[in-house]
């Protein structure tokens, strides 16, 4: 057969497709902007003939009812490599249908590979060209790895999904099933950034010297990191997440990739999401490179690009520098993601210019909480080990860590701590005896 029959030949409505689940299996599942919508709206359809199904996900966007629902308790359960708010809201009501996978970015398909070999992949892809590819579109973290080992493949076919180069093309002979939903494909604008994100992004931008090669993520901080960063030069881009920021930044000429050691001339990066704009710019883009999580977030590749730097966020940061970037004490927030991947790369840069930066605002909860503490709160996880730790960004300015003992450390933190905390924070330092 032809490309186009054997399309066609695999062509099943949403609810068949749905109807492969069976129990005990593990169901994998695309990542923010690649989620596949139209599948996941109706898992729970087959609640009743199943049990013990896990399904694999990050940041899934929406609240879907095989997870939101108690009832699906002990047929469905949300595994979460990075909680979202309908996973957290899950977690909140007590659902018993969502679980954390403790991960690190790159490594999150192969150790899930190791654990127990994935029964389904359902995923989005646009419709084939002329010689029977698909392009996976909008992220290739893990989604790619899986494919290759899952039982069965389902993509979600989306017109509205740009084609995307690099490492996302599949042929229709390789994927099992096919379904076609059409619909807008999830979309993410960049928030705009407060005083206090713009008083950390300058600070941010302080760091980054002309010619460096940047990771920097979503949210108000990166945005306004990457609003600061418009007088740089010739400044790069690999990155786990692509966002609308760095676009803007390419439009008015200061991203070029041109310096970059490793794949220059190219984004390089592993997902996108972003606004509609965005994905009609990544459209048959030939500047945008997509690869696999397991390589672009490898911290061995990362080291591999000059003066790289790593831009990540976090939730608090104690005395000795342990970062805390995902849990409020034992209660799972977020996820580990490429924090610890990004951070270890940068440092490890082949050049010796590569810089790790942690930004926080230095208050929680209204401003009641300070953000640097002695100790991190009890059952919270470490995110990044201390020993990994370089720069800290508060609204304050920067602490300067890599190297340093526990007491310059310790005076480096307080000194970018809210003024209202310090004299507290600097009595707890001496009962500790950090000071």
């Amino acid at each position: 057969m032809n490309a186009k029959d054997i399309y066609l030949s695999k062509l099943v409505p949403i609810d068949e497709a749905v109807a492969l689940i069976r129990s005990d299996n593990d169901v994998i599942v695309a990542q923010c902007a690649s989620e596949p919508q139209g599948c996941m709206s109706r898992f729970h359809i087959v609640g009743d003939r199943v049990e013990n199904v896990r399904v694999f996900s990050v940041l899934t966007l929406k609240e879907y009812d095989f997870y939101m629902k108690k009832e699906m308790k002990g047929h469905f359960e949300l595994a979460s490599w990075f909680h979202a708010p309908g996973s957290r809201a899950a977690l909140k009501a007590n659902t018993g249908t969502v679980t954390y996978v403790p991960n690190m970015l790159h490594r999150a398909a192969t150790d899930r590979i190791h654990a127990h070999r994935p029964d389904i992949f359902f995923g989005t892809c646009t419709p084939p060209d002329k010689h029977g590819f698909v392009s996976l579109s909008l992220g290739i973290t893990y989604e790619k790895d899986i494919m290759d080992h899952a039982r069965l493949v389902v993509l979600e076919v989306n017109p509205r999904l740009p084609r995307t180069f690099g490492d996302t093309q599949v042929h229709v002979s390789k994927v099992d099933y096919f379904v076609e939903h059409d619909q807008e494909v999830p979309a993410l604008p960049a928030p705009q950034p407060n005083a206090t994100d713009l008083a950390i992004g300058a600070h941010i931008a302080g760091l980054v010297e002309d010619g460096s090669t940047l990771q920097l993520g979503i949210g108000g901080i990166p945005n306004a990191a990457a609003m600061a960063l418009k007088d740089k030069k010739d400044l790069g881009v690999h990155t786990e997440m692509l966002v609308d920021s760095m676009m803007e930044l390419y439009e008015l000429g200061v991203i070029t990739n041109g310096r970059k050691a490793l794949k220059p001339g190219k984004f390089v990066t592993t997902f996108a999401m972003g606004s509609r704009k965005f994905y009609d710019w990544l459209d048959d883009n030939l500047a945008v490179e997509f690869q696999r999580g397991s390589w672009v977030n490898n911290p061995a590749v990362v080291a591999q690009n000059s003066q790289m730097v790593s831009i990540n966020t976090c939730i608090s940061v104690d005395f000795t520098g342990q970062v805390a970037s995902e849990s409020i004490g034992p209660n799972q927030y977020s996820g580990t993601g490429g924090q610890s991947d990004t951070a270890q790369g940068a440092v490890a840069g082949f050049d010796g210019k590569g810089k790790s930066i942690i930004a926080c605002y230095s208050t929680a909860k209204g401003g009641t909480v300070s953000t640097i503490t002695p100790m991190l709160s009890e059952g919270s996880a470490v995110t990044l080990h201390r020993s990994h730790v370089d720069h800290v960004v508060t609204e304050h300015g920067v602490a300067r860590l890599r190297g340093r003992t526990v007491r310059e450390r310790t005076q480096a933190l307080i000194s970018i701590a809210h003024p209202d905390f310090r004299a507290d924070l600097t009595a707890q330092a001496r009962t500790l005896g950090y000071l």
